[in-house]
């Protein structure tokens, strides 16, 4: 069985703590009066019954139930949807979109000049949000910026140490006063907290079950229809999933990519997993990967060839059923 590393140590991750402008995300608007209706029929999410106190996470299923996206949705109003999601899918993800609006009362347009992403993180940027500070997992809310614009925040999943926000104000507003973060940084604080980002490289690559989606608060097995819903369901309940995402570290010096290729040790002829997310956290690389849940029973995991880098198993803050 593959050995689980000790984690990772939370000191410095629990004194890690500022802003970084999340330049690869975009903004996607929806706006209508049934702009909610139209996302609910597309989206893994419950977006019709989503309230301006709650985002969610959701993922956008080609037919085949494969993501094609995954998004972060607020509703700063009853008739606005805003979804940041990563800017590489952005145009692919609203087109397509767009053409199943048909005669739904719903316009979509790229928002993402109007609209600033940031994440913020570790105890001063709660203390810089004060009591707009959303408490809990996927809670959000409104704010008004030191230079009166008005913002929303929501709290994202964390490793348990820093505590974590995902920021939307207009572009106008000032850089929150908090000091500079990493972009490779934040990206690790989202790998320690097993969220994995669809992304240009990974489109396609996934059923929201392998990205641990559900787990994450990203599927709602009990709304409505939507692109795929059949085959995500029949993997939930007929006990398909074979592979999983799971956390990893790799030895320092050796490069990792998106959707980079992962081989066991016990079967070098063929892939035993993909590269989902790819991060920084305590100047060694980490990174997420969906791998088959047989090759962590024994031998070891290597990237990009069975003569690659080892990669080091480390726990998730969430179960994913490991085997035993």
């Amino acid at each position: 069985m593959t050995e689980i590393a000790r984690p990772l140590s939370s000191a410095s991750a629990a004194s890690l703590a500022g802003a970084v402008r999340l330049t690869d995300f975009g903004v996607v608007r929806a706006a209508g009066e049934e702009a909610a209706k139209f996302l609910h029929s597309q989206l893994t999410q419950d977006i019709a019954l989503q309230t301006p106190q709650q985002a969610r996470l959701a993922g956008y299923c080609s037919p085949k139930g494969r993501l094609l996206a995954t998004l972060l949705a607020v509703k700063p109003d009853d008739q606005t949807v805003l979804m940041a999601l990563p800017a590489d899918v952005l145009p692919a993800t609203l087109k397509r979109l767009s053409m199943f609006v048909m005669r739904a009362k719903c316009k979509l347009s790229d928002a993402s000049g109007e609209w600033a992403a940031w994440g913020l993180c570790g105890e001063a940027a709660a203390q810089w949000l004060g009591a707009a500070a959303p408490v809990q997992t996927w809670q959000a809310a409104r704010l008004t910026t030191p230079d009166g614009h008005d913002a929303l925040v929501t709290r994202l999943p964390d490793d348990g140490a820093t505590p974590r926000f995902f920021l939307l104000q207009p572009s106008a507003a000032a850089a929150p006063s908090l000091p500079a973060l990493a972009l490779e940084d934040w990206q690790g604080l989202d790998v320690r907290a097993g969220l994995a980002w669809v992304r240009g490289a990974t489109v396609e690559q996934f059923v929201p079950q392998m990205l641990n989606l559900e787990l994450v608060g990203g599927v709602n097995f009990q709304k409505g229809c939507y692109p795929g819903q059949e085959i995500v369901a029949r993997s939930q309940y007929r006990g398909t999933i074979k592979r999983r995402t799971h956390q990893f570290s790799v030895e320092s010096g050796s490069p990792v990519q998106l959707a980079q290729e992962i081989f066991h040790s016990g079967d070098p002829g063929q892939p035993a997993g993909l590269v989902a997310a790819v991060g920084r956290h305590e100047g060694r690389d980490v990174l997420l990967a969906e791998v088959k849940l047989a090759a962590l029973d024994s031998g070891s995991l290597h990237l990009g060839s069975v003569e690659g880098p080892v990669l080091s198993h480390l726990p998730l803050p969430y179960a994913v059923g490991e085997p035993q």
